[in-house]
């Protein structure tokens, strides 16, 4: 044990540590190493040896640890195992096992061991445990950077940044302003385009009735239609007697004063009967060249526009057909009367002639109504009763109501286009309802064909099975072709109705278009 302890103290220190005496171990500390040899006895290494040793094995300079290995004779270890002291030179030494005993657990205690042997302070040691991961600083220490040094601006840089902060937060309110202001326009076009939908645009709709249609036969029945059609009626006094107009009330008033209206341009007015016939006799005297200043249709037209600019101005009269009843009533009457009396005075033949050329014929009426279109592009439209003038009055209110929605409808698509609706196509639920529809469109879809036309065809013929049943009933090739040529076409209502034929050219294209096998054929060729 001398030897190995004069050996240890032969040995020179590493370079920057002091040499400290090393005290014998204490029974029970494991502060030594005992080393087993085959051909000697155990012999403890003091801790300044294996200080020593640990040093020098745990320098980073690979040249340095293998002149240490020739040196000492040390060979590398695995963990847990320590070279015996004095092994390096002697034979017989190999194979020596070095057991070490760390009652202070892991690694924290050699480095508490290698920092004493160093000579460092507690709080060195202690630095690398507190540290995340228990890694020591690079160089030793940490090192402080300095804090960066404020700049300080001028005068007027800081008055530039105040310009400059005020501006954007200038931008950044207008920017705010304007989305709320676009945001507030979305919501009030969303609202006036939902009180333009049918079903919506009636609750802000105001039929305003002159007093004397009320004093009419039928002019009650006129007011009970609209009230029932859940109208808003007013009874006001208008600039041309016995005439309806209507109100429009604004969805976003403009002023807090209360609700705004509009006055819409369409204007209704009501003809009696008798002033009706007086207007188309005074047209035929004129048109006979008799001077008289008895008022007719266009003249009538004339004043109700001065009173009433820019209005779109409709003519209705009740019970012209009971007239014509009457009259040919009358007409019978004094025939049979004739008759009966051949022999009666010249004075009552001038007195019937002269009565007579007060009469309004058809002719008279459609002459007259076709004259006051020509000019004024004014219609009359006539109804059987007052029932039928109440549910007119109501379509009519209706048709104002919705303008404004089928107006935007329109816009929407190019002026060569067809109608929107021809666009959307037609639609067809399972049961089979909207396939009458769509063969209406197949037979308008012929060049020159209107929507008469088509509705006559297929009235006449309601699918193309029967239609092509009905082709083949014909015995020929000709009959084939003209089988729809004598079909009647009516257009319009009333007194102004009129009725054509197919004729044989749209029915051979319907015939071609129907039986043909050829996909290139021209339809509209002779």
């Amino acid at each position: 044990m001398a030897a190995a302890a004069g050996g240890a103290e032969g040995r020179s220190p590493p370079s920057g540590l002091s040499p400290r005496p090393v005290s014998p171990p204490s029974p029970g500390w494991g502060s030594a190493v005992v080393v087993l040899s085959s051909d000697s006895e155990p012999e403890v290494v003091p801790l300044a040896e294996r200080v020593k040793r640990r040093l020098s094995r745990g320098r980073p300079s690979a040249e340095g640890s293998a002149a240490r290995g020739e040196e000492g004779g040390e060979r590398p270890c695995g963990s847990g195992e320590r070279p015996a002291a004095g092994g390096g030179g002697q034979g017989g030494t190999a194979g020596v096992l070095v057991a070490e005993v760390r009652p202070w657990g892991g690694t924290n205690g050699a480095a508490g061991a290698e920092g004493a042997a160093r000579g460092l302070p507690q709080a060195a040691l202690a630095e690398p445990a507190a540290r995340p991961g228990g890694s020591p600083p690079s160089g030793g220490s940490a090192e402080t950077s300095p804090a960066p040094k404020k700049r300080k601006y001028s005068q007027k840089e800081r008055e530039a940044m105040c310009q400059a902060a005020w501006q954007r937060r200038k931008e950044r309110e207008a920017q705010k302003r304007q989305q709320e202001q676009e945001k507030e326009r979305k919501k009030t076009l969303a609202k006036i385009l939902k009180a333009q939908r049918p079903g919506e645009c009636q609750k802000y709709i105001t039929v305003v009735l002159d007093p004397a249609i009320l004093q009419v036969e039928g002019g009650a029945q006129v007011f009970a239609a609209l009230q029932s059609a859940n109208y808003a009626c007013v009874v006001e006094s208008q600039a041309v007697p016995c005439s309806i107009t209507w109100r429009r009330k604004a969805v976003i008033p403009q002023t807090e004063d209360g609700d705004e209206w509009t006055e819409e341009p369409n204007v209704l007015v009501l003809l009696r009967l008798e002033e009706f016939l007086s207007m188309v006799r005074g047209y035929k005297q004129e048109a006979q060249g008799c001077a008289g200043d008895k008022e007719t249709l266009q003249s009538f037209v004339a004043q109700v526009m001065k009173k009433m600019p820019g209005k779109i101005l409709a003519l209705t009269v009740v019970e012209v057909e009971k007239y014509f009843r009457c009259l040919r009533a009358q007409s019978k009457k004094r025939l049979q009367q004739a008759t009966v009396h051949r022999n009666q005075g010249e004075e009552q033949r001038r007195k019937e002639a002269k009565d007579s050329g007060l009469e309004i014929s058809r002719l008279d009426v459609e002459e007259a109504l076709v004259d006051l279109q020509l000019c004024t592009q004014v219609q009359v439209t006539f109804f059987a009763s007052w029932e039928e003038l109440g549910e007119f009055a109501t379509m009519f209110s209706k048709a104002v109501a919705e303008a404004p929605y089928k107006r935007e409808q329109e816009k929407t698509g190019f002026s060569f286009y067809l109608e929107n609706k021809w666009c959307r196509g037609v639609k067809v639920d399972p049961s089979g309802k909207g396939l009458f529809e769509v063969w209406k469109r197949q037979i308008q879809q012929f060049n020159r064909v209107s929507l008469e036309m088509a509705e006559a065809v297929v009235s006449a013929y309601p699918s193309p099975q029967l239609l092509d049943q009905a082709y083949s009933r014909c015995s020929s090739e000709q009959e084939r072709e003209n089988m729809l040529a004598n079909i009647l076409v009516r257009r319009g209502d009333g007194v102004t109705a009129t009725s054509r034929r197919i004729g044989p050219e749209l029915s051979r294209r319907i015939y071609l278009q129907m039986t043909s096998h050829d996909p290139d054929l021209y339809l509209d060729a002779t």
